[in-house]
């Protein structure tokens, strides 16, 4: 079973947007912190229920975010 969640966080026009590679959900927030809580709980909530063996994931994993800048930034 994996033992990670990985979501990649963009900017949008006035919300960072988190999306996650393993698991079905997209978040948002205002603030980085923000949009880190609302990621802990998307993933908390996905795999409430037992859906961590039908994602082979398991209970409260690790969350690694990547945050994807523009060209400017980098």
């Amino acid at each position: 079973m994996k033992k990670v969640v990985n979501v990649q966080i963009t900017h949008g026009d006035t919300q960072y947007v988190a999306e996650s590679l393993d698991l079905p959900f997209v978040t948002q927030g205002k603030t980085l912190d923000e949009v880190m809580a609302n990621v802990r709980e998307a993933v908390e909530l996905t795999l409430s229920d037992g859906d961590d063996k039908l994602y082979d994931i398991i209970p409260n994993p690790s969350i690694v975010a990547n945050i994807v800048v523009d060209a400017e930034y980098a």
